[in-house]
């Protein structure tokens, strides 16, 4: 029986990887003074929020996009920015983190925390802009509005709450979660943490549970608890991630038949 629906929240429910390149891009040019980047984010830099065409047209978005998956944390965008400027191929989960590996630390530390300076001031400055960078996935809205009286719903997620509760607002389902639902990385830096911890106040089994990410790296993390897993196909992956997906076990949910797969 499922009891409790974990979600992460871009690439499940939001499609926000306009507005992680903008913020990521804009991160990068202020933390590395001399980067080969700076050209390229010019179109892009100010306080107002770009067009969306303008973001998804930009030449870097596409390599961005692709190597998302294998990231978890903000920090991760400036690695992924690094690559790209580098020109490092990563093909896989391993050689991501062995360029990660090579990244100082400190800067690392330093990214994650302007990355959120630098999102606060733009959703600050240009809020209608801000949320035009983020559209919610509205199929899966839907699913969960029909759906939200069959389990409780939670979000598991790396973004900050505040962020994620105005977005919810913004979407209409603000109302599905409750207040104590919403767990970001204060809650702990994994996602099996963020499990536990809805174990923990629950009291409901692991199996009982169902967990829907994006990104294999997490669910591989939140699976040896017993949790049923499931890949959003419709979030920032491709057939890399989806075939590690399915060689795992894990379901695979399309936006057509996520609510068969995952209510039956």
């Amino acid at each position: 029986m499922l009891r409790l629906l974990a979600l992460d929240f871009d690439g499940v429910i939001s499609n926000s990887a306009p507005e992680a390149f903008v913020v990521a891009l804009r991160t990068y040019v202020a933390v590395k003074e001399e980067t080969a980047l700076r050209d390229a984010s010019a179109r892009i830099s100010g306080e107002a929020a770009p067009p969306l065409d303008v973001v998804r047209g930009h030449e870097l978005y596409l390599p961005f996009l692709d190597l998302m998956p294998l990231g978890n944390r903000a920090e991760d965008f400036g690695v992924i920015l690094a690559a790209v400027e580098a020109g490092c191929e990563l093909s896989d989960q391993a050689a991501y983190d062995a360029f990660r590996e090579g990244i100082d630390p400190a800067w690392q530390r330093d990214y994650h925390k302007r990355f959120y300076q630098v999102r606060t001031r733009l959703s600050s400055s240009d809020p209608e802009g801000w949320l035009r960078l983020m559209s919610p996935y509205e199929p899966f809205l839907g699913v969960l509005r029909r759906h939200e009286d069959d389990a409780v719903l939670a979000v598991a997620t790396a973004k900050d709450r505040a962020s994620v509760r105005k977005l919810l607002r913004a979407y209409g389902i603000d109302d599905l979660f409750p207040e104590d639902c919403v767990l970001d990385k204060e809650t702990g830096v994994s996602k099996s943490a963020h499990l536990e911890h809805l174990q923990g106040k629950y009291g409901w089994r692991f199996d009982e549970m169902t967990f829907v990410d994006d990104k294999v790296n997490h669910l591989d993390d939140v699976s040896r608890l017993g949790v049923r897993c499931a890949l959003a196909a419709w979030g920032f992956n491709g057939e890399r991630e989806e075939a590690l997906a399915r060689a795992a076990g894990y379901l695979v949910c399309t936006l057509g038949d996520a609510e068969q797969q995952l209510f039956g």
